[in-house]
């Protein structure tokens, strides 16, 4: 995840009095396998964007999920088509880009 758009949802839900905390970002698919097997403890909750340089949101939804069967991945894309693949690959939730900060938030907490 972008570092501003990062710390724009930090900004966000601390002015929202939401509880949630950014714990990692990564620039790309293969970055965020290799964070989250650095982690020494777990987020309650990914967002998983599609298309990034190296590995898509597709292959690391499937790694990080043989690491840990039970986390729970939102996954983003723009792409409608990529919907179906996303839940085969494992994520609890699916949304379209088009999306403003509250939805997102809400989609966070009834993946939670």
């Amino acid at each position: 995840m972008n570092p501003c758009i990062r710390n724009c949802i930090a900004l966000f839900w601390r002015g929202q009095g939401i509880l949630h905390s950014v714990i990692a970002s990564a620039y790309d698919g293969e970055e965020a396998v290799e964070i989250y097997k650095e982690l020494n403890e777990r987020p309650d909750i990914i967002i998983m964007d599609h298309r990034m340089p190296r590995k898509n949101g597709i292959e690391a939804t499937k790694e990080i999920l043989q690491i840990n069967s039970g986390a729970k991945i939102v996954f983003l894309s723009a792409d409608d088509r990529v919907k179906e693949k996303a839940y085969a690959a494992g994520a609890c939730s699916f949304r379209l880009k088009s999306f403003g900060m509250a939805e997102l938030i809400e989609e966070i907490e009834s993946a939670l």
